[in-house]
């Protein structure tokens, strides 16, 4: 779910699509269900990117699952297939590498144990603003330290970069994820 304090970002004129679904995925109950049961949302989410028959449950990690559903609906090429849609690395080939990341840019960064993806929302002085998928096991926005960033990428857009990509700057606060699993 995504907290009331970021609404207003849905509301900003020329909203890069990716951000639009983002926040329509984050209106829907994603939370993870402990054991052996599974979200049916995020079930489909897995089957909406074609990974359904490698998807064991929501208790895998599902950051690069929500994100390749994320493109896809927004018209972007996601060019790899299968087991590369459950890896949040394999954004690191998505789309054109950026030094700055602005609204709408995705994001991959450095965790333990692996990598994570998500969209950026906004920043401050020391984390970026992140909506993604497996953030305290449910699609949201989370604080992530600046630190961790691998590398920013810029979706292609076929009718030129909407207005509304720039950097967002935002109050400093909310949970600070420390590793999205």
């Amino acid at each position: 779910m995504i907290a009331a304090k970021y609404q207003w970002v849905a509301q900003i004129p020329d909203l890069p699509k990716m951000v639009a679904e983002a926040f329509r995925l984050g209106k829907l109950n994603t939370t993870e269900i402990p054991g052996a049961k599974s979200n049916p949302v995020i079930m489909s989410l897995a089957k909406e990117a074609e990974v359904a028959n490698i998807f064991t449950g929501d208790e895998v990690a599902w950051c690069a699952v929500a994100h390749t559903v994320l493109a896809l609906r927004a018209d972007k090429p996601v060019l790899f297939k299968g087991y590369a849609r459950l890896r949040a690395a394999s954004f690191l080939e998505f789309g054109q590498m950026i030094s700055v990341p602005c609204l709408g840019d995705t994001l991959v960064f450095k965790r333990e144990g692996g990598y994570h993806v998500g969209l950026y929302i906004g920043e401050d002085t020391t984390h970026y603003h992140v909506a993604g998928g497996n953030q305290s096991n449910q699609y949201n926005i989370t604080r992530i330290d600046k630190k961790r960033l691998l590398q920013a990428r810029r979706p292609y857009y076929t009718t030129g970069v909407p207005k509304s990509v720039k950097r967002l700057f935002l109050n400093a606060t909310g949970e600070i994820s420390k590793n999205e699993v």
